[in-house]
């Protein structure tokens, strides 16, 4: 018996099926443990874990039953025969279809974690992040879609179906139904390419065919789009509807940081503040890390109606446009408060009759003066999600 086990071993044909049949055991097995999950409900806990044991002794000793077989050991009565039954059985259509299905949830589940192990740990906002997430999705689709299509053509072939004729015929249907279904095409098409071009992914916020539709990129595959609004309403949108993509999140974002003074106000100290509260927020330890650049300090941009715009531009990281340039908003108003130079107000003039009444609106300079505030230190944690005027 020694020597035949020997001879038999030395075969690479032996240890092939050997190998194949330790891998169809294990989704076998994985197959029964999630039919007693689900059955879990319906059976108390004792019971469920003495089934599991049952059925992880009634595996191995399969597979060493098959295992005897496949060496060829007819002195181990038992094993031989129960290993010859199982051969037999699994070449009947029901052995099959339980092989099939066995495997096709082992893939299923060999996707599922493949695709989360390449997901990177960090959560820091970078394109390769983005592209990372997105060909995730991607990826694990279409795998997904694979291992249904080849199941279901062994499947068929396991139930005495003739799998290429049906092939045939679904290919010419399929041929047909392309002429009604361009619309799909297109869709996929472009769909490759925004992947392939890499022009947004999963967390970039575009704005699609000039401000139709706004958000964030919550799922990508190569038909639709879904962008999450800031309301939390998602948009499905079909990427062969997309004519023009606006990206706030592509590699660097611009905080475009105004403010208006009245035209009573002494411009070069407006100009002076506004210069100090953009190299305030540069130097704080809180901000510096999102800034790319040192603040550009345009100065007079327009004089508007009401007043005179003053402006500053701030080179950030994508994203975090927003943040920063709430925070400016809070600090250039302390800091005008303080230096006494008054942001405009309204003022419009109304004509009754023949000669125009102008309506102004002043402030009491009896009024008290707005408390000393520290500009340097917000009473809020700062949000870095985008502003609701940004999906207009």
């Amino acid at each position: 018996m020694l020597e035949i086990l020997l001879v038999q071993l030395s075969k690479p044909s032996v240890w092939l099926w050997l190998a194949i049949a330790l891998v169809i055991s294990y989704a076998v097995y994985r197959f029964g443990r999630l039919l007693l999950r689900a059955l879990s409900g319906q059976i108390g806990p004792r019971m469920l874990l003495a089934l599991k044991w049952l059925w992880l002794v009634t595996v191995v000793v399969g597979y060493v039953a098959y295992a005897t077989y496949k060496i060829y050991l007819p002195d181990v009565p038992v094993l031989f025969a129960l290993g010859q039954n199982i051969a037999e059985g699994f070449r009947n259509t029901a052995g099959q279809a339980v092989v099939i299905v066995a495997l096709a949830l082992i893939a299923w589940r060999m996707v599922g974690n493949f695709s989360e192990s390449i997901v990177p740990g960090d959560e820091e906002f970078n394109r390769r992040n983005v592209r990372v997430q997105t060909l995730k999705g991607v990826v694990e689709s279409t795998l997904k879609v694979i291992i249904i299509i080849i199941s279901l053509i062994a499947g068929l072939q396991a139930l005495g179906v003739n799998a290429t004729s049906l092939l045939a015929g679904v290919s010419v249907l399929g041929l047909a139904v392309g002429f009604g279904a361009q619309s799909l095409i297109k869709d996929v098409f472009t769909g490759f390419f925004i992947l392939l071009e890499d022009q947004y992914g999963v967390g970039d916020v575009i704005t699609v065919n000039s401000g139709t539709l706004s958000g964030n990129v919550e799922r990508l595959n190569l038909r639709v789009t879904a962008l999450r609004a800031l309301d939390g309403t998602v948009h499905i949108v079909p990427n062969g509807q997309i004519n023009t993509v606006s990206v706030s999140s592509k590699d660097w974002s611009r905080v475009v940081a105004t403010v208006d003074v009245t035209y009573n106000a002494n411009i070069n100290d407006a100009l002076r503040v506004l210069k100090a509260v953009s190299d305030e927020i540069y130097a704080a330890e809180d901000w510096k890390r999102f800034f790319l650049e040192e603040p550009e300090i345009q100065g007079v941009t327009q004089l508007a109606a009401d007043g005179v715009t003053l402006r500053a531009l701030f080179k950030v990281l994508p994203k975090s446009q927003y943040a920063v340039g709430r925070e400016f908003n809070r600090r250039i108003k302390i800091a005008m408060d303080q230096a006494g130079i008054e942001i405009p107000f309204p003022q419009r003039s109304l004509n009754f009759g023949g000669s125009p009444i102008e309506i102004k609106l002043t402030r009491d300079d009896t009024e008290r003066r707005p408390p000393e505030q520290n500009r340097t230190r917000s009473p809020i944690k700062p949000s870095e999600t985008r502003d609701p005027e940004d999906e207009d």
